[in-house]
Protein backbone atom coordinates (compact mmCIF):
# COMPACT_ATOMS: atom_id res chain seq x y z
CA UNK A 1 0.00 0.00 0.00
CA UNK A 2 1.33 3.45 -0.95
CA UNK A 3 1.96 5.78 1.97
CA UNK A 4 1.81 9.56 1.84
CA UNK A 5 4.92 11.47 2.90
CA UNK A 6 3.33 12.30 6.25
CA UNK A 7 2.31 8.69 6.86
CA UNK A 8 5.83 7.54 5.99
CA UNK A 9 7.35 10.06 8.40
CA UNK A 10 4.93 8.95 11.12
CA UNK A 11 5.87 5.28 10.63
CA UNK A 12 9.59 6.14 10.68
CA UNK A 13 9.18 8.21 13.86
CA UNK A 14 7.19 5.41 15.48
CA UNK A 15 10.03 3.04 14.58
CA UNK A 16 12.52 5.28 16.39
CA UNK A 17 10.27 5.37 19.44
CA UNK A 18 9.73 1.60 19.33
CA UNK A 19 13.44 0.85 19.01
CA UNK A 20 14.24 3.18 21.90
CA UNK A 21 11.59 1.76 24.21
CA UNK A 22 12.36 -1.85 23.29
CA UNK A 23 15.98 -1.34 24.31
CA UNK A 24 14.92 0.23 27.60
CA UNK A 25 11.95 -1.84 28.76
CA UNK A 26 9.98 -3.31 25.84
CA UNK A 27 6.48 -2.48 24.54
CA UNK A 28 7.70 -0.77 21.36
CA UNK A 29 4.89 -2.44 19.41
CA UNK A 30 2.48 -0.18 21.28
CA UNK A 31 4.04 2.69 19.30
CA UNK A 32 4.31 1.19 15.82
CA UNK A 33 1.16 -0.94 15.69
CA UNK A 34 -1.43 1.85 16.08
CA UNK A 35 0.45 4.01 13.56
CA UNK A 36 0.36 1.19 11.01
CA UNK A 37 -3.35 0.71 11.66
CA UNK A 38 -3.88 4.44 11.12
CA UNK A 39 -2.31 4.17 7.65
CA UNK A 40 -5.03 1.67 6.69
CA UNK A 41 -3.17 -1.63 6.97
CA UNK A 42 -5.26 -4.63 8.10
CA UNK A 43 -4.41 -5.75 11.66
CA UNK A 44 -2.65 -9.01 10.71
CA UNK A 45 -0.62 -7.39 7.92
CA UNK A 46 0.30 -4.55 10.26
CA UNK A 47 1.44 -7.00 12.93
CA UNK A 48 3.50 -9.11 10.52
CA UNK A 49 5.15 -6.05 8.93
CA UNK A 50 5.82 -4.60 12.36
CA UNK A 51 7.51 -7.81 13.53
CA UNK A 52 9.87 -7.83 10.55
CA UNK A 53 10.66 -4.14 10.90
CA UNK A 54 11.54 -4.35 14.58
CA UNK A 55 14.13 -7.13 14.17
CA UNK A 56 16.93 -4.69 13.33
CA UNK A 57 15.95 -2.51 16.28
CA UNK A 58 16.12 -5.51 18.62
CA UNK A 59 19.59 -6.33 17.30
CA UNK A 60 20.66 -2.70 17.69
CA UNK A 61 19.50 -2.64 21.31
CA UNK A 62 21.26 -5.91 22.09
CA UNK A 63 24.51 -4.63 20.59
CA UNK A 64 24.19 -1.45 22.64
CA UNK A 65 23.99 -3.61 25.79
CA UNK A 66 26.91 -5.89 24.83
CA UNK A 67 28.92 -5.04 27.96
CA UNK A 68 26.14 -6.33 30.21
CA UNK A 69 25.97 -9.58 28.18
CA UNK A 70 29.44 -10.68 29.23
CA UNK A 71 29.51 -13.98 31.15
CA UNK A 72 25.89 -14.74 30.19
CA UNK A 73 26.58 -17.12 27.31
CA UNK A 74 25.01 -20.10 29.09
CA UNK A 75 21.83 -18.18 29.81
CA UNK A 76 21.67 -16.85 26.25
CA UNK A 77 21.83 -20.37 24.81
CA UNK A 78 19.41 -21.93 27.31
CA UNK A 79 16.84 -19.14 27.34
CA UNK A 80 17.31 -18.51 23.61
CA UNK A 81 16.26 -22.05 22.71
CA UNK A 82 13.12 -21.66 24.81
CA UNK A 83 12.39 -18.28 23.17
CA UNK A 84 12.91 -19.82 19.73
CA UNK A 85 10.30 -22.53 20.36
CA UNK A 86 7.83 -20.09 21.87
CA UNK A 87 8.25 -17.46 19.15
CA UNK A 88 7.69 -20.00 16.37
CA UNK A 89 4.58 -21.30 18.12
CA UNK A 90 3.15 -17.81 18.48
CA UNK A 91 3.84 -16.94 14.83
CA UNK A 92 2.11 -20.11 13.70
CA UNK A 93 -0.91 -19.30 15.87
CA UNK A 94 -1.15 -15.84 14.33
CA UNK A 95 -1.57 -17.28 10.85
CA UNK A 96 -3.57 -20.34 11.90
CA UNK A 97 -6.27 -18.58 13.87
CA UNK A 98 -8.90 -16.63 11.85
CA UNK A 99 -8.14 -12.93 11.31
CA UNK A 100 -11.33 -12.12 13.22
CA UNK A 101 -9.83 -13.90 16.21
CA UNK A 102 -6.79 -11.61 16.03
CA UNK A 103 -9.02 -8.55 16.00
CA UNK A 104 -10.87 -9.85 19.05
CA UNK A 105 -7.84 -11.07 21.01
CA UNK A 106 -5.37 -8.22 20.48
CA UNK A 107 -7.35 -5.48 22.31
CA UNK A 108 -7.45 -7.76 25.36
CA UNK A 109 -3.73 -8.51 25.00
CA UNK A 110 -2.90 -4.82 24.79
CA UNK A 111 -5.05 -4.10 27.84
CA UNK A 112 -3.25 -6.85 29.75
CA UNK A 113 0.10 -5.44 28.63
CA UNK A 114 -0.85 -1.98 29.87
CA UNK A 115 -1.87 -3.38 33.24
CA UNK A 116 1.52 -5.09 33.49
CA UNK A 117 3.31 -1.86 32.54
CA UNK A 118 1.47 0.10 35.21
CA UNK A 119 1.69 -2.50 37.99
CA UNK A 120 5.25 -3.71 37.41
CA UNK A 121 6.94 -1.33 39.92
CA UNK A 122 4.37 -2.09 42.62
CA UNK A 123 4.71 -5.85 42.11
CA UNK A 124 8.50 -5.62 42.21
CA UNK A 125 8.40 -3.67 45.49
CA UNK A 126 5.94 -6.11 47.03
CA UNK A 127 8.11 -9.09 46.12
CA UNK A 128 11.23 -7.33 47.41
CA UNK A 129 9.50 -6.74 50.77
CA UNK A 130 8.43 -10.38 50.88
CA UNK A 131 12.02 -11.52 50.28
CA UNK A 132 13.19 -9.28 53.10
CA UNK A 133 10.64 -10.76 55.49
CA UNK A 134 11.30 -14.38 54.56
CA UNK A 135 15.04 -14.06 53.91
CA UNK A 136 14.72 -15.79 50.51
CA UNK A 137 16.52 -14.90 47.30
CA UNK A 138 15.68 -15.52 43.63
CA UNK A 139 17.04 -18.74 42.09
CA UNK A 140 20.41 -18.20 40.38
CA UNK A 141 19.14 -19.67 37.09
CA UNK A 142 15.41 -19.21 37.52
CA UNK A 143 14.57 -22.92 37.56
CA UNK A 144 11.76 -24.63 35.67
CA UNK A 145 9.30 -21.88 36.55
CA UNK A 146 11.34 -19.32 34.62
CA UNK A 147 11.76 -21.58 31.58
CA UNK A 148 7.99 -22.18 31.44
CA UNK A 149 7.28 -18.49 31.89
CA UNK A 150 9.73 -17.55 29.12
CA UNK A 151 8.14 -20.12 26.81
CA UNK A 152 4.67 -18.63 27.29
CA UNK A 153 5.95 -15.04 27.03
CA UNK A 154 7.80 -15.91 23.82
CA UNK A 155 4.69 -17.52 22.32
CA UNK A 156 2.83 -14.32 23.14
CA UNK A 157 5.67 -12.34 21.53
CA UNK A 158 5.52 -14.39 18.34
CA UNK A 159 1.75 -13.84 18.19
CA UNK A 160 1.74 -10.11 18.90
CA UNK A 161 4.56 -8.82 21.09
CA UNK A 162 3.26 -5.68 22.81
CA UNK A 163 4.82 -5.59 26.31
CA UNK A 164 6.76 -8.78 25.56
CA UNK A 165 9.84 -7.09 27.00
CA UNK A 166 7.90 -6.15 30.14
CA UNK A 167 6.95 -9.80 30.59
CA UNK A 168 10.59 -10.85 30.21
CA UNK A 169 11.81 -8.24 32.67
CA UNK A 170 9.14 -9.18 35.19
CA UNK A 171 9.90 -12.89 34.97
CA UNK A 172 13.69 -12.66 35.03
CA UNK A 173 13.72 -9.80 37.51
CA UNK A 174 11.66 -11.87 39.94
CA UNK A 175 13.28 -15.27 39.37
CA UNK A 176 16.93 -14.44 38.66
CA UNK A 177 19.41 -13.23 41.26
CA UNK A 178 21.19 -10.67 39.11
CA UNK A 179 21.60 -6.98 38.32
CA UNK A 180 18.65 -5.45 36.50
CA UNK A 181 20.81 -4.01 33.73
CA UNK A 182 22.22 -7.48 32.96
CA UNK A 183 18.67 -8.83 32.94
CA UNK A 184 17.64 -6.05 30.57
CA UNK A 185 20.51 -6.95 28.22
CA UNK A 186 19.34 -10.56 28.22
CA UNK A 187 15.80 -9.39 27.52
CA UNK A 188 17.01 -7.64 24.36
CA UNK A 189 18.66 -10.83 23.09
CA UNK A 190 15.48 -12.84 23.65
CA UNK A 191 13.58 -10.16 21.73
CA UNK A 192 15.96 -10.68 18.80
CA UNK A 193 15.33 -14.43 18.88
CA UNK A 194 11.54 -14.21 19.03
CA UNK A 195 11.12 -11.45 16.46
CA UNK A 196 13.76 -13.06 14.26
CA UNK A 197 12.18 -16.52 14.12
CA UNK A 198 8.71 -15.02 13.68
CA UNK A 199 10.02 -12.80 10.86
CA UNK A 200 11.58 -15.77 9.04
CA UNK A 201 8.32 -17.67 9.37
CA UNK A 202 6.27 -14.74 8.05
CA UNK A 203 8.58 -14.25 5.05
CA UNK A 204 7.30 -17.47 3.49
CA UNK A 205 3.65 -17.55 4.49
CA UNK A 206 2.29 -14.06 5.19
CA UNK A 207 1.36 -10.88 3.32
CA UNK A 208 3.91 -8.15 4.09
CA UNK A 209 3.93 -4.40 3.46
CA UNK A 210 7.60 -3.86 2.64
CA UNK A 211 7.41 -0.07 2.76
CA UNK A 212 6.30 -0.24 6.37
CA UNK A 213 8.96 -2.85 7.13
CA UNK A 214 11.80 -0.70 5.76
CA UNK A 215 10.61 2.45 7.52
CA UNK A 216 10.27 0.71 10.88
CA UNK A 217 13.59 -1.10 10.41
CA UNK A 218 15.43 2.16 9.76
CA UNK A 219 13.77 3.96 12.65
CA UNK A 220 14.08 1.12 15.15
CA UNK A 221 17.78 0.66 14.38
CA UNK A 222 18.42 4.28 15.35
CA UNK A 223 16.14 3.96 18.34
CA UNK A 224 17.86 0.80 19.58
CA UNK A 225 21.18 2.62 19.88
CA UNK A 226 19.52 5.62 21.47
CA UNK A 227 17.63 3.48 23.98
CA UNK A 228 20.72 1.55 25.05
CA UNK A 229 22.54 4.84 25.75
CA UNK A 230 19.84 6.59 27.73
CA UNK A 231 18.29 3.55 29.48
CA UNK A 232 19.72 4.51 32.85
CA UNK A 233 18.58 8.13 32.58
CA UNK A 234 14.93 7.85 31.58
CA UNK A 235 12.26 8.43 34.21
CA UNK A 236 10.17 5.23 34.34
CA UNK A 237 6.98 7.11 35.25
CA UNK A 238 7.13 9.21 32.07
CA UNK A 239 7.89 6.20 29.91
CA UNK A 240 4.99 4.20 31.31
CA UNK A 241 2.66 7.16 30.82
CA UNK A 242 3.50 7.38 27.12
CA UNK A 243 3.08 3.62 26.68
CA UNK A 244 -0.36 3.71 28.33
CA UNK A 245 -1.53 6.58 26.09
CA UNK A 246 -0.36 4.85 22.92
CA UNK A 247 -1.84 1.54 24.05
CA UNK A 248 -5.24 3.12 24.58
CA UNK A 249 -5.01 4.56 21.07
CA UNK A 250 -4.23 1.09 19.71
CA UNK A 251 -7.24 -0.43 21.47
CA UNK A 252 -9.48 2.35 20.15
CA UNK A 253 -8.14 1.85 16.61
CA UNK A 254 -8.92 -1.85 16.69
CA UNK A 255 -12.38 -1.44 18.19
CA UNK A 256 -13.35 1.30 15.72
CA UNK A 257 -12.36 -0.90 12.77
CA UNK A 258 -14.94 -3.54 13.70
Amino acid sequence: MALSIWEALAVFAAGIGAGTINAVVGSGTLFTFPVLLATGLPPVTANVSNTLGLVTGNISGAVGYRRELRDQRGRIVRFGLVALAGGLTGAALLLTLPSKAFGAIVPALIALALVLVVLQPRLARALARRRERTGTRPHADGGVALLLGLLLASAYGGYFGAAQGVLYLSLMGLLLDDDLQRVNALKNVLGVVVNGVAALFFLFVAHIDWTAVLLIAAGSTLGGQLGARVARRLRPQMLRGVIVVVGVVAIAQLLLRK
